[in-house]
């Protein structure tokens, strides 16, 4: 069972990134939504949408598609009982590439 998602989304204006999250909340299994705003242009907008739950993806994307939005990546993904943060390698704590010079 996915317990959370971060998706990029991107959507029209309409509705603004509160309403969006709100009618997410609304979804059946979904304990929580946090929507950032990341781009905007003149008619659209790129947003990360993280929600947590006990969660079905494809109703989720369904009811992104209802609001005229479009997945257009999943950039994270939990499953299971517990949620298992991410966890920073050697390679990150060394500068990104630092290894490599």
């Amino acid at each position: 069972m996915l317990r959370k998602i971060v998706l990029d989304v991107l959507k029209a204006h309409d509705p603004d990134i509160a309403d969006f999250s709100e009618k997410l909340s609304k979804v059946d299994g979904v304990e929580g939504v946090n929507v950032s705003l990341y781009e905007i242009d003149r008619e659209v907008e790129n947003v990360k949408v993280t929600v947590k739950g006990r969660l079905d993806f494809k109703v989720i994307e369904e009811e992104i598609e209802k609001m005229g939005a479009s997945v257009h990546s999943v950039d994270e993904s939990s499953a299971g009982e517990e949620l298992v943060e991410e966890a920073e390698t050697a390679y990150e704590r060394e500068g990104k590439g630092s290894w490599f010079k």
